[in-house]
Parts: structure tokens; sequence; C-alpha cells
């Protein structure tokens, strides 16, 4: 069979099987090459940071011997791994931000593998694709190379760039290679999820939810020496036994890659026996009407956000209340050791001699979830409005600037609660280990960080008025990006007014102090202005298409 261009009238022949295969491979390239860039520049980037800044952290081999005794408590073991050759920058970087970088790569591979596969054929945009004779499982197959690539990219220039900052080559391959398998294994559970659901949502969760489970088996098996052989049983657990820096493992790489060979090629063989546009597992083709919520703005904003908000409560109620079950063993252990004190406000962890401080120190990590959150939520209804979802909704009697008002108003709600419910959660934790923690205090501390959040929400809807397209990016900035400023301002000692440009210096270490009340009330009145600018812009535009 052949076609003929209809601008220059020449007969041209089909692309054969291997041309085929390399546009779809160029065309999810242009679909992740952003969000890969910029995740590749965090990882490398913070990376090679902290390899610059360890000899001023830990300045004598003294220091080093007394970090690794810090570092052994349960408590930080739990949160940050099993700590191994903290006397080198490689090992003292792995322990500080090997989590950190692993979580970041899983949750990119596995969002990325269910966008391309699943998303894809939900929006309908690969159904013309297939209508031409690519199988389903070939491009099922293109879609895990490109990721498998570029994740393989990341790990390669977050190698490079620890080995430029000062770190020893061998154990920054280890190091590399695990982040590396670790996304490989994700990315292949993600398209997996998605040959077996026939949602994008619903495989996206039954990812993330194994991603979870992966990260909190991980941290039971380094915080229980009792139980350290579990982590032969996770992802996470794999990269922390191959001991960069230490013993060099390879054995643990090598069982992850294997272990995301056999989930990849599970994937291919499920896509294989199903339909286009249909997950393995039967869903219910048709059930009765549920119009509960339907009638206003703000009950239809609140019917989207019920189960993620439920999902995302359970987490952070679950890591918080970790938190609080941590308290007494940590700032025991800081106050019997006061030079170890010392030495971990320079690591980052400071004043976490009180529980007043610990979870104040803790709390300001909140808002990097809680903006996340919002930032999401908006960033959906951005997406459905650029796919044409939302037109015949925006045709009905209800003036337009009705739905990110309410849009905006009901993930500030959300927000409050899971703020509220973090609260309770560090506070029952502190109470079972009998800390001196009130209520009270749990909830200033939680609510200390909330203008922040307000940031976010309003960068977000702003991003929706002017460039709905950019709606994720624009939102996270203020609490994501924010953090990010605050840390890397920090570590190289930049003045006061460099590092003011971030929300966060202006917090207060709350309940451990007063709260800023000046700076809270003014991030509050910047958030209410991105609000109103969001608002006219969305008034003032086009649909999206």
């Amino acid at each position: 069979m052949t076609a003929a261009d209809i601008r220059t009238g020449r007969v041209v022949a089909p692309p054969n099987e291997r041309a085929r295969w390399l546009r779809l491979l160029r065309l999810d390239l242009r679909r992740i090459t952003r969000g890969a860039a910029i995740l590749g520049a965090l990882t490398a980037g913070f990376t090679a940071l902290v390899v610059r800044v360890y000899p001023s952290t830990v300045a004598s081999p003294q220091d080093a011997a007394a970090l690794e005794l810090v570092a052994h408590n349960p408590a930080i073991r739990l949160l940050f791994g099993i700590p191994r050759a903290l006397d080198t920058a490689g090992g003292f970087t792995v322990w500080r931000t090997g989590t950190i970088a692993a979580v970041a790569i899983a949750a990119w591979a596995l969002a990325t593998a269910t966008r391309l596969t699943r998303g894809e054929e939900d929006s309908g945009r690969s159904w013309l694709l297939h209508s031409a004779p690519v199988p389903i499982p070939t491009t099922v197959v293109a879609h895990l190379t490109t990721i498998v690539a570029v994740v393989t990219a990341i790990g390669a220039a977050t190698a490079v760039a620890m080995v430029a900052a000062g770190a020893t080559p061998e154990g920054a391959l280890i190091y590399t290679a695990g982040l590396v398998a670790v996304g490989w294994f994700f990315t292949a559970i993600g398209a997996s999820a998605s040959q077996l659901l026939g949602e994008r949502s619903q495989a996206g969760g039954l990812a993330a939810g194994l991603l979870v489970a992966a990260l909190m088996t991980r941290m039971v098996g380094d915080g229980l020496e009792s139980v350290g052989w579990i982590g032969w049983l996770t992802p996470f657990g794999l990269l922390s036994l191959s001991a960069p820096y230490t013993g060099n493992h390879w054995l643990p790489i090598v069982a992850l890659i294997a272990a995301s060979l056999a989930a990849a090629t599970l994937a291919v063989y499920l896509a294989g026996h199903r339909d286009l546009g249909a997950g393995l597992i039967a869903v219910r083709g048709t059930r009765a009407a549920r119009t509960r919520l339907l009638s206003s703005p703000v009950g239809f904003a609140t019917r989207r956000t019920l189960p993620s908000l439920l999902g995302w409560g359970a987490a952070i109620v679950g890591y918080f209340l970790l938190i609080g079950l941590l308290a007494v063993s940590l700032t025991e252990f800081l106050t019997a050791n006061p030079r170890f004190a010392e030495l971990a406000a320079a690591a980052g962890f400071g004043d976490l001699v009180r529980v007043e401080g610990y979870v104040a120190a803790l709390f300001k990590l909140l808002p990097i979830p809680l903006g996340l959150y919002a930032a999401v939520r908006i960033a959906r209804l951005a997406a459905a409005e650029t796919r044409g979802q939302l037109t015949l909704l925006f045709s009905t009697p209800v003036r337009r600037v009705a739905w990110p008002l309410s849009e905006a108003f009901v993930v500030t709600v959300a927000c409050l609660l899971l703020a509220a419910v973090t609260a309770v959660s560090a506070w029952i934790g502190t109470t079972i280990v009998a800390a001196d923690l009130t209520l009270g205090d749990a909830f200033a501390g939680t609510a200390n960080v909330l203008p922040v959040v307000f940031l976010s929400v309003g960068a977000a809807i702003v991003a929706w008025g002017w460039w709905p397209r950019a709606v994720l990016p624009i939102g996270a900035l203020p609490t994501v990006g924010g953090f990010i400023w605050w840390v890397v301002a920090e570590s190289l000692d930049w003045s006061e007014r460099v590092q003011a440009i971030s929300p966060y210096p202006h917090l207060a270490s709350v309940p451990a102090n007063p709260p800023n009340l000046l700076a809270a009330a003014t991030m509050t009145g910047v958030a209410a202005a991105l609000l109103l600018g969001g608002l006219i812009g969305f008034s003032r535009r086009d649909l999206r298409t």
C-alpha cells in the first residue's frame, strides 16, 4: 500500500517497522524531555552540592565518627537509611540524599510510564496510531525503551556530577547504578499496572501504592536490625544493601535489574492479551448515574478532590505518626550527647534536643506534599481544559471564574484538613511515647507553614489563568522550588537577602518559638493577589484546546 504527499504529489511508501519504531521513540522523547531535564538537573545538582559542602559540614575524622554515632540512632536510620562511610564525601552524600533521589526518580518513572501507556489511550490520542499495523506490545516496548534510556541518562549525569564535585568514582558508579535500577523497576511497574487497569488514575494509584509500600518496607528494615533481611524484598532496600563507598556490592543491583526485566516482560506480555482502551481487570461498563455533588462548581470540585484527599491523607498521617513515635528516642540521645547535637545541627538537623524543636523542624517539610497536592489537583483540571473535556461545562450559565475560584477554595480547605490530620497524627505519636507535646502545639506547628501552601495555590491559579500548560511547575515553585533554593543558599552560605527569596527562611520554628505573624500575613496577602491575578487572566482569555 502506498500514499501520496499532497505537497509534492509524489508517491510515498509507507514506513517500515524500524521507521515506525524510531518515530515512536522520538514522539515519546518530545513528551517527556522537559520533565526529565528538570528531574536530572535537580538530582545531579543537589547531589553535587552535598559533595561540595561536605568538608565544611564534617571538618575532621573525629566529627565524622561522632556524626556516625548520631546517624546510627534508630530514628535517623529509619528516615535516611543505614549510614555508611560518613568519613567520605560520597558516603555522606549517599546517606543524606540517596532515599530522596531514589523516591523522586521512581515516582517520575512510574508516573511517566502510566502517562505514555494508559494515559495516551484514555485521551484517545493513541487510537489513530493503533489503527496502523502497530501492535500494542510494540508501543509498550517503545515507551519502556524511552523511559529506561532517560532514567539511565539521569543516573549518568548524577555520577558525573558527583565525581566532578570530588567523590570517588567507584562508589558513585555503584550508587547511580542503583538509582537507575530503581527507576527501571518502577517504570516496569507503572507499565504493568497500566495493562491491568483500564484508567490512568487507577493504574497510577496502584503503582504509587506499591512505591509507598516499598519505601515503608525499607524504613522498617533499616530502623530495626532484627528484620534487616527484608531489605532484599524492596528496591530501596536493595539500593541500601549495595553499600556504596563501603562494600560496593553489585549483587543487589543485579537482583534489582533482574526484577526490572521480569516486570517489563510481564508488562509486554499483558499488553498482548488485552484490547485497546481496556485493561485485563474488567470494570463494569454501566452503572447507575451518580449525580451527588454535581449541582454547583464547589460540589464538582469537592467530588473530584475527595478520592485523592483520602490517599494523600493516609500517607501523611502514617509519616507524621512515625515522626511522633521517634521523638523521645532522638531527643534523649542528643540531650545526653551535646557534641552530637552540634554535629547534627551542622548536618542540617538543628534544634533537635527538644521535642518542640524536633517537630518544628519536620513540620517545615509539610508544605512540600501539601503544595504538590494543590498544584497537582489544579493542574489536572487545567489539563482537562486543554483536552477539550470542560468545554460543555464552561458553556453552562455559570460565570467562568466560578470554576477556578471554586477549585482554589476546595483545594485550600483540603490542605487545611491535611494539616489538621498531620497535627493530630504527630500528637498521637508523641503521646504514645510520653513526649512533651500538646495538641495545641501540634496545631500551631502545622498552621505556621500554611502560608507557604497558600502561595502554591495562588501560583497554580495564576498559571491556570495565564499559562494553563505550566500549572504544575509554577504551582510547585513556592513550596518545592522554595525549599530547594533555601537549602542550596544556606549550604553555600549565601547572603540573607538571597536566602530570603525563598519563603522558608521567613517561617519561625513553631512550636519551639513564637510564629512570625508579619511574614505569615505577607505571604497570605501575596497568595491572595496571585489568586486575583489568575481569576483576571482566566476571565479574559479564550478556552485552550
